[in-house]
């Protein structure tokens, strides 16, 4: 008997400390229901039932996979939107990067065109 109130008491700890520990870890914004500090009180203060109740009512609702903060939080085009793919933070940087890039395709492209009208041109009207 005294080994399963060992177990209890040594469960009931780590739970403490996971959730001790998960509440200072986690930002004040995504605490719910409660200040942040009052779920560090709660805690541990009462660590069986404080515990238990950051678990079910303060703990913030999973949304996913973290991101860091050079990830798009809703993408434009989601396609685009997967795990570890960096985002510009600045949109006005971002709009700039994608106008040089459309004014160098552009520019590319119009070489191009212009290349295979000068062969053609050389290579003189067809005979026919």
């Amino acid at each position: 008997m005294i080994k399963l109130e060992g177990l209890v008491g040594i469960v009931v700890f780590a739970l403490w400390v996971f959730c001790l520990v998960d509440a200072i870890g986690t930002h004040s914004d995504r605490v719910r229901n409660l200040p942040k500090v009052a779920w560090i009180l709660l805690i541990l203060l009462f660590p069986f039932v404080g515990s238990i109740a950051w678990l079910v009512a303060g703990r913030p609702e999973s949304s996913g996979p973290r991101r860091s903060a050079y990830e798009r939080e809703q993408p434009e085009f989601p396609e685009y939107d997967r795990p570890g793919r960096a985002a510009a933070v600045d949109p006005e940087k971002d709009a700039e990067f994608l106008r040089q890039i459309r004014e160098r395709a552009e520019a590319q492209r119009k070489q191009y065109d212009d290349q295979k009208r000068r062969e053609r041109e050389a290579d003189g009207p067809p005979e026919g």
